[in-house]
């Protein structure tokens, strides 16, 4: 087991202001397919690549004083895709917590799933709930992997949850109000993501955190994910300290 940042931080702090971290990054990982087919390999060694590019990011969050880190890991539309491939991004799934759960819990990682885990693979979701209870209480990262998620169907979810809480009078309906529907989102407890970043180009939120990036700072890079490395992170950080967040008001203009 690993411990992670005894030299990274001061490593990285001379490029961005770390007094301004953003609280919570949220990632749309793409381009892993296009990136393999741009060098004439399988998709699935575009995928594997791209665990490789998630180590290095989840490593360097914790080093900057990142909060929360939520990627998107498997959506709902993904059981689309030709059922070899599911195969091949579910055992990869499973690898990955498996092999990496020892580094992240040394270095106090708290693992949490958003999503219906209730359809994955059985050996796939006992490897994640695993994760989540092993890393429970501890007290550094954050790390929100985001597995059969899909942001309509978080919306729905909370919804009905809502409707059978105010039937069993559980809930008052008319206390109810952001800050209440917030709880009964999968994110409840956590802040919304200060910076979306997306890789590969496309300028689309692909039906992610839909409630949650309405006032978050959007960055899209050209690099497919597996390209996405910790300069790439902290150029899109310098680029979210450049920005200035208003959250629908206007900038106070000193005379």
């Amino acid at each position: 087991m690993r411990i992670w940042k005894n030299n990274k931080k001061k490593e990285l702090s001379a490029d961005i202001d770390m007094n301004r971290i953003p609280t919570h990054i949220a990632i749309i990982m793409d381009g892993n397919g296009r990136w393999a087919a741009l060098r004439g390999m399988p998709r699935a060694v575009g995928h594997r690549a791209g665990v490789e590019a998630l180590r290095e990011i989840v490593r360097t969050c914790d080093a900057l004083g990142v909060k929360y880190l939520t990627v998107y890991a498997f959506s709902t539309e993904n059981w689309k895709r030709p059922q070899s491939e599911i195969g091949i991004l579910m055992s990869l799934l499973k690898e990955y917590v498996r092999k990496e759960l020892g580094d992240l819990h040394a270095n106090h990682v708290q693992i949490r799933v958003l999503g219906n885990i209730e359809q994955l693979p059985p050996d796939v979701r006992e490897a994640i709930l695993l994760a989540c209870e092993k890393t429970k209480d501890n007290t550094g990262l954050i790390f929100n992997l985001a597995v059969n998620y899909g942001g309509r169907a978080e919306l729905l979810h909370a919804v009905k949850s809502i409707v059978k809480d105010v039937q069993a009078g559980k809930l008052d309906e008319e206390k109810i109000n952001e800050e209440s529907f917030e709880n009964y989102l999968y994110t409840g407890g956590c802040p919304e993501p200060d910076l979306l970043i997306r890789t590969s180009g496309e300028m689309r939120i692909s039906n992610f955190l839909l409630w949650q990036v309405a006032y978050s700072e959007f960055v899209v890079v050209n690099e497919c994910w597996p390209d996405f490395n910790e300069k790439s992170l902290i150029e899109a950080v310098r680029i979210f300290q450049n920005r200035d967040r208003r959250f629908g008001g206007i900038k106070k203009v000193e005379e």
